[in-house]
């Protein structure tokens, strides 16, 4: 199925989790990050268990150190 990530567009699984996105898909830690599915912000403990469904408009934010 087809997911866009930050305006990227990514072929994932269709029993792709929200951690599976980060880990296998993006090549990310999830250490810093945030995280909208449609304009909806998933909570890091639902991670694991929310499921992408095919369309999905994603939005990463990444915290940065600066001042």
């Amino acid at each position: 199925m087809e997911i866009t990530v930050n305006q990227k567009t990514y072929q994932v699984d269709a029993d792709c989790n929200v951690k599976h996105l980060f880990s296998a898909v993006l090549n990310q830690s999830v250490q810093g990050s945030a995280i909208a599915i449609n304009q909806n912000i998933i909570p890091k403990i639902q991670w694991e268990n929310h499921l992408l469904q095919s369309g999905d408009k994603i939005i990463i934010i990444k915290a940065t150190q600066g001042g």
